[in-house]
């Protein structure tokens, strides 16, 4: 079983993306904000990460950098799920240590199918 830890402040949001994951087989961890997020990652080593840019505190692009400073972390997926949706933001997220991009609010319909790419990367 493939688990997935979503950190993501938007109760709605989470309980979708959860809600989708669970449906498909995926045990979810869900965290709020970065600091706990890393923290989490650290302890169950999940098999993809996704990651909501606007965190409070912490931004993910913050949070992406330092799980890639964990040699445990270095290679787990990390895709961000955001609103920012301008030219030049899929850039700053890969640059910051993402593996993948989704755009919000995500599409139900083909969630799994991109999860999946990167589940099984």
């Amino acid at each position: 079983m493939k688990t997935v830890l979503i950190l993501e402040d938007n109760e709605q949001n989470a309980y979708l993306a959860r809600f989708i994951l669970e449906k498909h087989g995926c045990q979810v961890v869900v965290a709020h904000d970065g600091p706990s997020g890393i923290e989490m990652a650290n302890q169950i080593k999940p098999s993809l990460v996704l990651l909501d840019i606007q965190l409070p505190g912490m931004d993910g692009y913050e949070v992406a950098r330092r799980m890639r400073l964990h040699e445990s972390l270095n290679k787990m997926p990390i895709v961000a799920v955001t609103s920012y949706a301008m030219v030049g933001d899929r850039e700053r997220v890969m640059e910051a240590g993402c593996t993948g991009y989704l755009e919000k609010p995500i599409n139900p319909d083909t969630f799994m199918r991109d999860i999946f790419t990167f589940l099984n990367a």
